[in-house]
């Protein structure tokens, strides 16, 4: 079994990787000058490529750290002395695109060898099964279109699960490492770093807790009144805390990510903020309801694992055992959307984005639909915590406080910021049968054909400009 599963995954590779090597080429006729964010991008990678360095260099609208510039010059310079290949090859728009094509085949391998880590393999139908999430999660439709133009997705991901693997196997100095190398990419992949070292934590809360339950003698009192279960987990964390041999213990293990913790803080006081250069359009808010936007991004893509009748059986049932809790969960929820919705220039502005139609077509049409969406906003919030039950309570609570700190903040609402929370996600719950993965690779194949034949053969252009526009995430 073991052998076969070799020779699944690299015919799921090598397939995945001839359809992007031809639609790369579609791609490449059909857009042979930059779009969207590659007029930024693709001029500050050909200035490094040329060897411009220097600040004065720096185009001051890209808000991103110089990460995917380096590593492009990295990766296309050395084609100049293998292949005798011109300077103005090598840094052609077509040549620096292709290096977000190479980040997604690290991307695939990646995704397979952290299935292989975190998925238990104790049935012989997990192979097909592993295989077969790893090529889904591999042509996720939004991480899978921005694998054909030159932005930071691919290359972000690809350092983050690098990161991530590596902390899996318990190599925290190359997992620091690379996680400052996804923070060169995008400032906030620093919080998926900070989730490395809390799942260090969570892996010994959780042995600490598992002992403290096996105790024939319990040393905590007991506790009685409302959440108990929650009161004696807190009392345990607050006792497990006053322990200077398990603070100890866990900075041994977690130095590297403290380390590279207090180098973004001294990068955040010497640049005055997460963001370098157009910090107009990019200004941190309590954003509330970008968690809300996130749960229903994630039902909608995961909706063959989270979407059933027995679950939404099981959701009224408990609505009903507990609708005390629910309603207090509803009113709290109601105020957020009420208080703490925002609508960012460039969503109500810019109709080549999908969230522009999203946002046109559903939260402005009528101004109680966005108050409408609540009870489905807490069944996805809910049923993402029941797929993840199978991972400690101490794993949930990092994950939830990393994805809070990632999503909130943003104004903006954009698809692309919610690739890495939901891939993270995607990785952690149970292997599903293999009927629901075919189920959701065959709606992630029909959705990347729409998308890309939409892209491609859809063009408009604006009244007052003559360049040809597209849709996209």
């Amino acid at each position: 079994m073991a052998q076969l599963e070799g020779y699944y995954f690299s015919a799921a590779l090598s397939c995945t990787f001839l359809v992007s090597c031809l639609l790369f080429s579609a791609f490449s006729r059909a857009l042979r000058e930059p779009y969207m964010d590659e007029i930024f991008h693709l001029p500050q990678a050909q200035r490094y490529c040329e060897g411009h360095f220097s600040l004065s260099q720096w185009d001051p609208m890209i808000t991103t750290l110089p990460g995917l510039y380096l590593v492009s010059v990295g990766v296309v310079k050395p084609a100049i002395w293998i292949f005798g290949w011109s300077e103005h090859v090598v840094c052609s728009i077509g040549v620096l695109r292709f290096v977000n094509l190479l980040f997604s085949v690290g991307n695939f391998y990646l995704l397979y060898l952290l299935f292989r880590k975190v998925q238990p393999r104790n049935k012989a139908a997990s192979s097909i099964q592993r295989v077969l999430s790893t090529l889904t999660l591999a042509v996720f439709p939004t991480l899978y279109f921005f694998n054909f133009l030159y932005y930071t997705e691919a290359g972000s991901m690809f350092f983050t699960l690098f990161a991530y693997l590596m902390c899996l196997y318990g190599n925290h100095k190359t997992s620091a490492f690379l996680g400052f190398c996804g923070f060169m990419f995008r400032q906030t992949n620093i919080i998926w770093a900070v989730f490395c070292a809390g799942n260090v934590i969570a892996q010994k809360l959780t042995e600490a807790w598992k002992t403290e339950l096996q105790k024939k003698e319990d040393r905590l009192p007991p506790i009685k009144g409302p959440f108990p279960e929650f009161r004696k987990i807190l009392q345990f964390l607050l006792a497990y805390s006053m322990s200077f041999k398990n603070l100890s213990m866990l900075f041994h293990l977690t130095w590297p990510y403290i380390v590279l913790g207090f180098l973004f803080c001294a990068f955040v006081v010497v640049n005055g903020g997460i963001v370098i250069g157009d910090r107009s359009s990019h200004e941190a808010c309590l954003h509330f309801p970008q968690l809300f936007y996130f749960f229903s991004f994630t039902l909608f893509f995961s909706f063959p694992h989270l979407l059933s009748p027995s679950k939404i059986k099981t959701f009224l049932s408990l609505v009903w055992k507990r609708r005390i809790l629910f309603f207090v969960v509803t009113l709290v929820s109601v105020f957020l959307v009420w208080k703490f919705t925002y609508a960012h220039k460039y969503l109500l502005a810019d109709n080549r984005h999908y969230t522009f139609y999203v946002w046109k077509r559903v939260f402005q049409r009528y101004e109680t639909v966005k108050y409408l969406l609540v009870p489905a906003y807490i069944f996805a919030g809910w049923s993402i915590a029941d797929s993840l039950k199978s991972k400690s309570i101490f794993w949930n609570l990092m994950f939830f406080i990393c994805l809070f700190i990632v999503i909130v903040p943003q104004k903006l609402l954009e698809f692309r910021y919610f690739i890495l929370p939901y891939v993270i996600y995607r990785l952690n719950i149970p292997l599903p049968p293999t009927s629901r993965l075919i189920c959701e690779l065959s709606c992630y194949a029909v959705v990347n054909f729409i998308t890309f034949f939409i892209f491609l053969n859809k063009t408009f252009q604006w009244p007052n400009s003559q360049d040809i526009q597209r849709f996209m995430w």
